[in-house]
């Protein structure tokens, strides 16, 4: 059997964190597995699935490397195909039309509810004859679902679940106004996708045993069905915004990079040993629905953050390189030529692209810079004669190196009689406009001799 997975987002908003984890285990089991996977935007509820929201869902997916391999299949544009199923149901003798009037139903809910139980359609129309049915309703279709015995599916994550057939009642298939409710959708659209998994989260887990007996009924094989434990927050509740449940542009915008946050959304549940740091190839050679866990995880943005880090500092210069002048805007070629030249320091404290793109803006500006509150006092009466005297040691190099510069800043603190922090750091201040940069005689060596000069007079000049 060749394995086929998809992702169903409903586009009523982003891709949020959940939903990238759940496209991530599916396009990971698929690839570890030589199979197919496909996206379906279900997008039958028209007030709330906008374009927008479709369009976001595609860009978060594209950013982590997470479309198809083909063409998205879209709900809304299989109606027609879902009612026919239900009809065909109706013809086996294995759904029915059920004219409860609103009455009715309610007077179900309302003794479901004294008898302290769910709501259970009571299948009062399972059996009886359309003739009798009351003018004016417009029927709903239900499915006839097994009444007695019970049903076990073997879950890859949860095991063997078992539930009693009396517990499923006799769902909606179609609205009376002849609209496809999502439990049928789902089913007609997995089958005819070729779906052999569902995976997703663990809070479907109830409607697989309904997907299950609408998937029989139709004389369907049932797909093999993998519920993985939602995300928790960093305190054991659920998952909200305020402890990082963002939508996955969202951390594109912080400053994250996409195979930092899939490396952590694949750590997010599922474990390889002791691995932390775990490559796309590796992921594919080693994903395995049984080392999903069963309990929730906790999302822990300070981690994201630290493997953040460590991609940023494995990642190609050049990428960087463009990721900050996007984020710094309008800047010269020189400053871009700069920020390049300099990225391998630059990148080696950097926790975001954000972090980056603001440590990176000193090689781009033009004096005279600004300054932070702390470089700003270190720029001194005192320490402004020591620059002046390093200024001309600086324009007297025949070579233009960080051995040569260290060397000429190492000199005059020597005959100053200083410690060299008590001058590498005002001249740090001087050339970056901040207390803090990559190594300062690698950033003067990267701004080359006359931005360096430039710079060191001009602060120099309006000290006078």
């Amino acid at each position: 059997m060749s394995v086929v997975t998809r992702f169903a987002p409903s586009p009523t908003g982003f891709l949020h964190i959940g939903g990238a984890r759940t496209a991530l285990y599916n396009w990971l089991y698929a690839r570890h597995m030589g199979g197919k996977y496909l996206v379906r935007i279900e997008d039958t509820d028209r007030a709330r699935s906008t374009p927008e929201a479709v369009q976001a869902i595609f860009d978060g997916l594209d950013w982590l490397g997470l479309l198809g391999d083909e063409e998205p299949v879209y709900q809304s544009a299989r109606l027609e195909r879902h009612a026919e199923v239900a009809h065909e149901l109706v013809k086996m003798g294995r759904a029915y039309f059920c004219y409860c009037t609103p009455e009715e139903l309610a007077a179900m809910r309302e003794e479901a509810k004294a008898a302290g139980k769910p709501m259970r359609y009571n299948g009062m129309w399972r059996d009886r004859d359309p003739s009798e049915a009351p003018a004016g309703v417009d029927p709903v279709v239900r499915l006839k679902a097994p009444l007695e015995g019970s049903t076990m599916l073997v879950d890859h994550v949860q095991g063997e679940v078992t539930v009693q057939n009396q517990q499923l009642d006799d769902f909606i298939l179609l609205r009376g106004d002849g609209t496809p409710t999502y439990m049928l959708s789902v089913v007609v659209d997995d089958h005819d996708m070729g779906i052999t998994h569902v995976l997703r989260g663990d809070d479907h887990l109830n409607n697989a045993f309904r997907q299950a007996a609408l998937y029989r009924a139709m004389d369907w094989d049932v797909p093999e069905f993998g519920h993985i434990p939602l995300i928790h927050g960093p305190d054991g509740s659920k998952l909200s915004k305020r402890h990082g449940a963002l939508g996955v542009d969202a951390y594109r915008d912080m400053g994250y990079l996409p195979e930092a946050l899939n490396n952590y959304l694949l750590r997010l549940g599922w474990g390889h040993g002791d691995n932390e740091i775990i490559s796309s190839a590796q992921a594919i050679e080693w994903f395995t629905l049984e080392a999903v866990g069963r309990s929730p995880s906790r999302f822990d943005l300070a981690k994201l953050e630290n493997l953040n880090g460590h991609y940023i500092r494995e990642a190609d210069d050049a990428r960087l390189t463009d990721l900050v002048v996007d984020g710094l805007g309008d800047i010269s070629e020189v400053g871009r030529s700069r920020i390049l030249k300099g990225m391998n320091g630059l990148k080696q404290r950097a926790k975001t692209i954000v972090e980056l793109t603001e440590n990176s803006a000193f090689y781009a500006a033009s004096v005279p810079l600004p300054f932070t509150e702390k470089a700003n006092g270190l720029l001194t009466e005192e320490t402004i004669e020591h620059l002046k005297t390093l200024t001309q040691r600086l324009e007297a190099l025949p070579d233009w190196s960080e051995e040569a510069i260290e060397n000429a800043v190492r000199e005059v603190a020597e005959e100053a009689d200083l410690k060299l922090g008590k001058l590498a750091q005002p001249l740090r201040a001087a050339l970056t406009g901040s207390t803090v940069s990559p190594g300062i005689f690698e950033v003067a060596a990267v701004l080359e001799r006359a931005e360096t000069l430039a710079r060191l007079k001009a602060v120099c000049g309006t000290a006078q």
